[in-house]
Formats: C-alpha cells, sequence, structure tokens
C-alpha cells in the first residue's frame, strides 16, 4: 500500500487542478455569454441576407453578372480553418483538423491547395505539412471584431476575383448550444454554393426579384458586404463554440477531480487506519515479549 505521504501529496495536487479547472470554467462561461449573445444576434440576419443572395444568383442565371458568383473550373482552393488559439477545449480543435484533412487528402487530393489558419492550433498543425499556408491572420481570436475579420474577408474576396483561387471553403465549428457543437465545410466562394461536409441541402423554390435601385448596386455594394457578414458569421459561430467546449471541458474536467478526491481520500483513511493497527500491534507484541521474559 502507499504510505500516507504519498496519498496526501496526490490529494493536494489534485485539489489544485480542481480550483483551476473551476476557476478556468467560470472565465469560459463568462466569456461564452458575450460570444453567444453575439451570434445569437448576428445569426438571422446572415442567414436571411445569403438566402436572399443565393436566390437572387440562382434565379437571374447569366443575366445578373457577379463576379463573386463566378463558376469555373477547380484547380486551386482555399481552405480557411478555424480553431482556437489555445487547448483544454476537448474535441474542439481536432474536430476543425478532421474534418479539414478529410477535404484537403480526398475531396481536393487532385488540385492545388492553399490553407489559410485561423487559431494558432491550426497554424502549429498545418505548418508541420506540406500545404501552402497564409499565416498571417492566424491570431484572429485574440481579438474578434468585425474590423479584423473584414480585413480577411477583403483579403480572400480580393484573391478570388484575381483568379488565385478557384473555390473557398470554410471550416469551423457550428455553435447549437453550449455542450454541442457541430463541424461544418462550408463554400463561401462562388455565390451559391451548398455546405459541402456534414449538412444538409434542402431545395429551394426559385424566386423572382424586382432589383432596386439597379443591377449594378447589388453587385457593387450588397454582395460585397453580404460575404463580409458571412466570414463574420462563421468567426463568431468558431468563438462561441470555443467558450462552449471549452466551459463543458472543464466542468467534465472538475467533476473527475472530485471523484478522483472521494478515492483517494478514502484510500488515504484506509492508509492511515492500517498504520495505526500495525503500531497497535507492535505495541501489543511488544508488550507480550515483556511479559515472557
Amino acid at each position: 500500500m502507499p504510505n500516507l505521504k504519498e496519498v496526501k501529496q496526490r490529494i493536494t495536487s489534485v485539489t489544485s487542478t480542481q480550483q483551476i479547472t473551476k476557476a478556468m470554467k467560470m472565465v469560459a462561461a463568462a466569456k461564452l455569454r458575450k460570444a453567444q449573445d453575439k451570434i445569437l444576434k448576428m445569426r438571422p440576419y446572415s442567414q436571411k441576407l445569403t438566402a436572399i443572395l443565393d436566390d437572387v444568383v440562382a434565379s437571374m442565371g447569366g443575366e445578373l453578372d457577379i463576379v463573386y458568383g463566378e463558376q469555373r473550373p477547380v484547380q486551386n482552393v482555399l481552405v480557411v480553418a478555424m480553431t482556437s488559439d489555445k487547448g483544454l477545449c476537448g474535441a474542439f480543435n481536432a474536430n476543425v483538423i478532421k474534418a479539414s484533412n478529410y477535404l484537403l487528402e480526398n475531396k481536393y487530393k487532385d488540385v492545388n491547395i492553399t490553407v489559410l489558419p485561423l487559431g494558432k492550433k491550426a497554424l502549429d498543425n498545418f505548418r508541420k505539412r506540406n500545404f501552402k499556408l497564409i499565416p498571417e491572420f492566424s491570431e484572429i481570436f485574440m481579438d474578434v471584431n468585425y474590423d479584423s475579420v473584414r480585413v480577411i474577408s477583403e483579403y480572400v474576396m480580393d484573391a478570388f476575383v484575381a483568379k488565385k483561387f478557384d473555390k473557398v471553403v470554410l471550416v469551423y465549428n457550428h455553435f447549437k448550444n453550449v455542450a454541442t457543437q457541430e463541424v461544418v465545410a462550408e463554400q463561401f466562394l462562388p455565390m451559391g454554393g451548398d455546405v459541402v461536409a456534414n449538412s444538409k441541402v434542402e431545395e429551394k423554390a426559385e424566386s423572382d426579384y424586382i432589383l432596386e435601385p439597379s443591377k449594378e448596386y447589388v453587385i457593387e455594394e450588397l454582395v460585397p458586404k453580404a460575404l463580409k457578414t458571412q466570414f463574420y458569421k462563421a468567426v463568431l459561430e468558431s468563438n462561441a463554440s470555443e467558450h462552449g467546449a471549452r466551459m463543458t471541458s472543464m466542468d467534465k474536467a472538475t467533476e473527475n477531480a472530485n471523484d478522483l478526491l472521494k478515492e483517494l481520500k478514502l484510500q488515504y483513511n484506509r492508509t492511515r487506519q492500517a498504520a495505526i493497527t500495525n503500531e497497535i500491534l507492535e505495541i501489543v507484541a511488544g508488550a507480550n515479549a515483556l511479559e515472557g521474559t
């Protein structure tokens, strides 16, 4: 049996770890509340605007010339992988990397691939591989705001227009609730694409739109803003999912530490009782030896 000192040291160590996981859970809960409010307010607007623009692209056909909706043979693909900067959030990062690897190694294995990692975990993972990287924007989650995300979305959109990439896919965690995050691989460009992994595509009825003030206005103003909003929504989804995953992970870690403490305290009491019993036996044996002399 382990001695009392070893068991006591383990109890102290587990107690300290439990205090850390409790603190991290509280911090994650506070950050999650803010991130959840942002995404819940942004999501309905972004989804409706994206749906309208998809219908416009589909209904107008070749009549409406949108550079962001240009379909061309896929030779160069940009995969935007969104992870966190830190760990201790369960399978959050692993799921995004796994989904990204599936696209890179299967769906787009025969084309030129470039990876734009958002989050240090994605950057560290893809640095070890032979894919071309765009590492400048990896620290976006240090301060998530529309202005910083707009810079990234404009870079991606300009690269698509310049024909550096024929398709852009966003891979991120979709925030469903605190305990559930769903990995999504979503086609960002060209416009009108569907979700290419882990999602269902629903058939839509075609709509006939009257565009005011003009088609040119829709092309020059509304479409770029809608794309930037869509990109920003994906970043907010990932940010909220990270805090939810970390909160859930730290909650489970705290519960596991509590169960381990119960076992260690029981072991400590048994070890202590065994030591006391041994001391009593030694005293009795010594007394019997003295009586026999």
